[in-house]
């Protein structure tokens, strides 16, 4: 079986009702100028189209201490509907924030590690994932 995973660290964020997206270098940099990834095609300021791709995502609410994990192949519109648009459980838990990003060929491998992170050692995987993402950020508090 043909398995082919890519983790980016970008992060996401809103302002002013625009979803601006803002992803690592390219770690592959040679000299001053930093080469762009092959795969991706800018399309507006800080907007990627992934070409036949599927996101595997992990978000965290730190007003509710609360995570989420979800499969999308537009991550961009999929990381709007979720603070900004739509109903449901995501709402009741807003602002989210992106802490950990897997890219796949194929939706099954995609849902394939979302129920991964959902179910048995997977949970304690993501919660060392999000704790991790706390202390990077600045946001981790020892209780």
């Amino acid at each position: 079986m043909y398995f082919t995973k890519k983790i980016i660290t970008f992060a996401i964020t809103l302002r002013g009702g625009a979803v601006v997206a803002r992803r690592a270098h390219n770690p592959k940099v040679v000299g001053s100028i930093p080469t762009p990834a092959t795969r991706y095609r800018s399309i507006k300021a800080g907007f990627f189209l992934m070409l036949k791709e599927y996101v595997m995502y992990i978000m965290y609410s730190f007003r509710c201490n609360k995570s989420y994990v979800g499969v999308t192949s537009n991550l961009i519109e999929r990381f709007r509907s979720h603070n900004v648009l739509g109903k449901g459980w995501t709402m009741k838990h807003r602002p989210w924030v992106v802490v950990h990003v897997e890219f796949f060929d194929s939706k099954e491998e995609a849902t394939r590690r979302e129920n991964y992170f959902k179910r048995g050692s997977g949970h304690y995987l993501k919660r060392e994932i999000i704790d991790n993402y706390l202390r990077m950020s600045g946001s981790y508090s020892s209780q």
